[in-house]
């Protein structure tokens, strides 16, 4: 357990072939803009404003982007699109930096810290429990022993579809019957693994935004439920979004960082959009670092997020 696993070429493969659309994209359209130019003037910055805001990096984000190249390229007296390429990779790759301070580790969790707890929150059908199966499935391939709390008891097809993963994973599901008290499923989730000595407990949640300030307090009242059980509980609190929503996960974000306190992401069904510039904004704008990205329906294909990986695929490179 802990120990890195590299970049490997499969790796690499899925996350080339998970932002191609995206890739295809933002730069064929910046070919187009940069013909029969010799320079980057004023309409080359509105057209690539343009081509980044239909990608989904967000307005904000955007504007600083195209602010940072601006001064970059004031004093050059030529810049094809080879070099403003390059510049757009440089300023994306610090934007993401910025934000994302260092990689994690390949699905690994802190020594020390037993069991890690994780508390999933997204709404309904951004791949929420998909994700957390997928995730239990890469710990535990990882050496580690995991137990899922199905705390969504408002939907049935929620509860079920985590027991399916769990069998699926072969990890333990806790769950209690329809309309249960969330908290008091996390408070069972918690003491089962407690008891077991597990090494990663996945909470799954309601995903309703109907009622925010409902929404506020069922989460508090979890979170606070589970640090009785386990001080510091939860030690993490992962958003999931659909990356191909565009806008609309930008309004999840909002919604959920205001809801509870969010410290990662985690960005869905990239391979299906060309909106990956989602993965930006959202990492600019809300200031908390996106540690998973879906690239496929398989198991392997939920990633950790590598800032350098997921540029150089994004490039082309």
């Amino acid at each position: 357990m802990g120990i890195f696993n590299f970049f490997s070429k499969e790796k690499k493969e899925t996350l080339d072939k998970g932002l191609e659309k995206t890739k295809t994209s933002v730069f064929s359209k910046l070919s187009r803009v940069l013909v029969g130019k010799s320079t980057v003037d004023e309409d080359v910055l509105d057209e690539l404003e343009e081509i980044l805001i239909t990608s989904d990096v967000g307005v904000e984000t955007t504007l600083k982007i195209i602010n940072r190249i601006e001064k970059r390229v004031a004093t050059d007296k030529y810049v094809g699109q080879s070099e403003l390429n390059a510049i757009l990779r440089d300023e994306i790759g610090a934007l993401l930096t910025e934000t994302n301070a260092e990689d994690v580790e390949e699905f690994t969790v802190p020594a020390g810290r037993k069991p890690y707890v994780i508390m999933v929150v997204g709404v309904n059908g951004v791949g929420k429990t998909t994700t957390i199966g997928k995730l239990a499935y890469q710990f535990k391939k990882n050496g580690y022993s995991v137990v899922l709390g199905a705390a969504d008891t408002f939907r049935a097809a929620a509860v079920e579809q985590l027991v399916i993963w769990g069998e699926r994973v072969g990890v333990p599901v806790v769950k209690q019957k329809m309309g249960s008290d969330p908290a008091s499923v996390a408070y069972d989730t918690l003491s089962s693994a407690k008891a077991g000595n597990a090494d990663v407990v996945i909470i799954d949640t309601a995903g309703r935004l109907h009622n925010k300030v409902g929404l506020m307090n069922e989460l508090s009242k979890i979170k606070n439920v589970m640090n009785k059980v386990v001080e510091g509980a939860p030690d993490e609190i992962l958003l999931v979004l659909d990356g191909s929503t565009g806008q609309n996960a930008f309004e999840q974000a909002k919604q959920f960082t205001a809801a509870t306190e969010v410290n990662a992401l985690a960005i869905t069904k990239l391979d299906g959009t060309a909106k990956g510039g989602v993965v930006i904004g959202i990492s600019d704008q809300f200031k908390t670092p996106v540690k998973y990205i879906g690239l496929g329906e398989g198991m392997e294909d939920l990633q950790v997020f590598r800032r350098k990986e997921f540029v150089d695929s994004l490039f082309g490179e």
